[in-house]
């Protein structure tokens, strides 16, 4: 493409008056990769150099606060020493749009390209999607991505002007912390999921073991299976060391916002070791997809069998491996948010390998409110139902004390720049990922469009007839599961929580609490007023005696219970 005829092409994307003559080359040599490149690439623009622009830009996407904008666009086979082009006809950005939007200054510019890997699938499709190296789905940080030196440039959109960026440094691995007496972390590929990717798929585990564990060899233990997003962090945050006074007062200042009683890595660590604290293994899964940094633990026709494989491959590894009582009374489950949502499904889809979950703040678990969107009888995810011209349209995060941060438009907007095709590693597009159909293209198919905002009716319904709606699979199943889930489901449910979310539950309680022959015998605990995402109303440590107490009381007739007895 000449100059000239560029020039063109950004006058005629940008329209009279914003005309955007500015664009993006990229290239990088034979010594960065000898082979050509497929994946996307981000051009990050800070304001300031006082972090590299991928990373502010990146945690700013992902805080949805949208200070440090990027653009992007896919690349399909780059060549070593080949160009590729980034202008206001091919770039995808956010906040802004489009490079049109761009205000004229300085900026301090830094690009990555995000690789792709091609798999084979089982299933016949054949995608290109992001492979995960342990880092959990992060673009910004992911090992074997290049980028580019950060530089200082002044951009004037309505000059004509070309800013090359060179692709110099590959991102190195993860470095996994060692093992301690303690903490012990374990990798292993999963044969299931590798022969459904046509690729070699990696799930793992960190394990947090109990006080006296290697001085005593003869005893098996209980198990708490936390489920979260992806992370290398010991379990619950554990940590020997005591926080310096600055980080200490971070975490003072989350713990306040959240309104809940979580306690330091470390002051969990004094409770863990105590002489009076009952003996218990906790465990963490790492289990990234091509489409997210968390499989949600069940079984995707996008992702795969990750339910299968992890029921059936990485805990029985870990029973194996380490000294667990292979009994469902002894296998526990939490967690909050996506891992809220997690620690119900496993419970509820396997009421009999499961003893019981306390799920904390969980994503959607009834899609008559997922979100604020009733996805079955809405047409639009954006607009509220016979809401009169101008009004707001529907919110997608809100701070505790219920003021708006940002709408489903704009977080729709955020992932379709992050990602093409469901790629984005975010929320909305794992939710398509794991609760939907494939698509024709072998991709994700969205409940959605992220432009418009239109909602496909199928792709609903076919989200709530195979098992993700959890409320409704509940009342649909309950004369086969309830008997096994008495007394096994506990929902902690702040108020104000920041994604909306309370909604679900309160439907979801609503048939708990209706349930006979068997009544599900469990509890939902609602937050007092202003208590966002993260709330919950007892200490990690307090919870974990909780767990024991219900473990001990559930535990097989002459079970070893010498754990319990510290």
């Amino acid at each position: 493409m000449t100059a000239a005829f560029a020039a063109v092409l950004f006058f005629n994307a940008c329209g009279s008056g914003r005309r955007s003559g500015v664009r993006f080359t990229f290239s990088f040599a034979e010594t960065v990769s000898e082979n050509p490149i497929t994946g996307r690439i981000f051009l990050a623009f800070s304001p300031d150099g006082d972090q590299e622009p991928r990373i502010a830009s990146y945690n700013s996407s992902r805080r949805r606060d949208g200070r440090v904008p990027f653009f992007a666009m896919d690349i399909d086979q780059l060549n070593p020493g080949g160009t590729a082009v980034l202008d206001a006809s091919t770039a995808v950005g956010y906040p802004l749009e489009s490079l049109c939007d761009l205000s004229e200054g300085d900026y301090f510019i830094q690009a990555v390209f995000n690789v792709y890997t091609e798999f084979h699938r089982s299933d016949g499709h054949v995608i290109w999607a992001h492979m995960d190296q342990w880092e959990g789905q992060r673009w910004a940080f992911s090992p074997g991505n290049l980028i580019s030196e950060p530089m200082k440039v002044h951009i004037d959109p309505m000059r004509n002007q070309t800013v090359h960026l060179e692709f110099t440094e590959v991102i190195p691995p993860v470095e996994v912390p060692e093992d301690t007496k303690w903490v012990k972390r374990i990798k292993i590929q999963s044969k299931m999921l590798s022969e459904f990717w046509g690729h070699p798929i990696y799930f793992g585990a960190t394990v947090l073991l109990p006080r006296g564990y290697d001085e005593n060899p003869d005893m098996l233990y209980p198990v708490i299976y936390i489920q979260n997003h992806f992370s290398l962090d010991a379990p619950w945050g554990f940590d020997v060391e005591a926080p310096d006074p600055e980080q200490k007062d971070l975490f003072q200042d989350m713990r306040r916002r959240a309104g809940g009683r979580r306690e330091s890595g470390y002051e969990f660590y004094r409770s863990w070791i105590s002489d009076d604290f009952p003996r218990m293994i906790a465990v963490t899964f790492q289990h990234p997809t091509p489409y997210f940094d968390d499989s949600y633990a069940v079984n995707s026709t996008n992702n795969g069998p990750y339910g299968d494989a992890i029921l059936g491959e990485l805990i029985p590894y870990l029973e194996e491996n380490f000294r667990m009582i292979s009994e469902p009374y002894a296998r526990v489950l939490t967690g909050g948010s996506t891992g809220g949502w997690e620690s119900l499904a496993l419970q509820v889809y396997h009421p009999e390998f499961f003893g019981g979950t306390w799920t904390f703040y969980p994503d959607p678990v009834d899609f008559r409110r997922n979100l604020l969107i009733n996805i079955y009888e809405d047409e639009n995810a954006f607009i509220v139902p016979d809401s009169p011209p101008g009004a707001p349209e529907r919110m997608f995060q809100r701070t505790p004390d219920g003021q708006p941060v940002a709408s489903v438009r704009q977080i729709s907007r955020m992932e379709a720049a992050s990602g093409s095709r469901g790629r984005s590693g975010a929320q909305i597009d794992i939710w398509n990922a794991v609760y939907g159909p494939v698509g024709e293209d072998g991709y994700p198919r969205r409940l959605w469009d992220l432009e418009t905002g239109v909602i496909d009716r199928e792709v609903a319904h076919y989200m709530r007839d195979n098992g993700y709606d959890l409320r409704h699979y509940l009342e649909k199943n309950w004369d086969r599961i309830g008997t096994f889930l008495v007394g096994k489901i506990r929902v902690y449910n702040p108020e104000m929580d920041s994604f909306y979310l309370p909604y679900a539950v309160y439907l979801l309680e609503e048939f708990l609490e209706n349930t006979t022959d068997p009544y599900y015998g469990g509890e939902v605990i609602h937050g007092r007023p202003m208590k966002g995402h993260g709330w919950q109303p007892m200490t990690y440590a307090e919870l974990a005696r909780m767990m024991a107490d219900h473990i001990a009381g559930n535990a097989s007739r002459g079970a070893d219970t010498r754990w319990r007895n510290r």
